[in-house]
């Protein structure tokens, strides 16, 4: 299946290092080589880059290696196609506009006899299950609400629909409106914390190791999400299977607000 990285940050921060591991994954220290996509919320703007080729060949992806945009909220994909064909319409991660903001969503898993009653203007582009897994959550948000709620309560919301996904089998996800990162877990997802005193970090798929006390001011905070952990010295946490957290300022929300 899939891959997935998102980080959130209190600060403006580079997921050069994080995205050096997670790039090698898509074709070279694993087989997901069917495409892979990024974007980078910058304030009321985003940056967003897809390709159908392997991340670990992609030009653009060194691009992404080399080039240390800054943002509080970042979401990547890599693939392993399991539905719809190898093409840029099919891959992740999907962006929408609902309430004047832009919302971007990845997924991972597979999910069996997934047609969603559709209506309005959420439709999907391509043809996989993940984009109209993605459709029909703002579909049923902006029923929900009129406008932007508080991020609490869309992560109440978000805990009611979910399940209604789930269902149908493997969704693994993350979602960000640029005010908050959403994790969902129906089997593998992790989460770090890195936070005064910063460590040592070393990548498991790349040959690069980084003291993050050299790069970050002791107010910094960030969390990394990820399907499998990216470093081997860290303390990564394990999500539960059907959990969803929410992240802002760096840090997970408590799990009943």
């Amino acid at each position: 299946m899939c891959q997935l990285l998102g980080m959130n940050c209190n600060e403006p921060t580079d997921v050069v290092f994080s995205f050096n591991g997670f790039a090698e994954r898509g074709g070279n220290t694993d087989h997901h080589a069917d495409g892979w996509g990024i974007a980078f919320f910058e304030d009321q703007g985003l940056r967003h880059f897809v390709d159908h080729l392997p991340a670990s060949e992609s030009p653009v992806a060194e691009l992404i290696r080399r080039y240390p945009i800054k943002s509080r909220h970042v979401v990547a994909h890599i693939r392993k196609a399991t539905q719809g064909e190898v093409m840029l319409a099919n891959c992740h991660p999907f962006v929408r506009e609902m309430w004047g903001r832009y919302w971007v969503f990845a997924h991972n898993g597979n999910l069996e006899n997934y047609q969603p009653h559709l209506h309005g203007h959420f439709k999907p582009v391509g043809s996989t299950d993940s984009e109209r897994a993605f459709c029909w959550l703002m579909q049923e948000l902006s029923k929900s609400h009129a406008q932007l709620p508080p991020v609490e309560e869309l992560t109440l919301t978000l805990r009611e629909l979910t399940p209604q996904i789930a269902k149908h089998g493997t969704f693994n996800f993350l979602l960000s409106n640029g005010e908050a990162l959403w994790a969902h877990a129906s089997t593998s997802l992790y989460h770090v914390m890195r936070q005064y005193p910063f460590s040592t970090a070393t990548l498991k798929d790349d040959d690069l190791r980084i003291n993050f006390a050299e790069h970050a001011k002791p107010e910094d905070r960030v969390s990394v999400v990820v399907t499998t952990p990216l470093t081997t010295d860290e303390a990564w946490v394990a999500f539960e299977p059907g959990e969803l957290k929410a992240f802002v300022n760096g840090a997970p929300l408590p799990a009943h607000p």
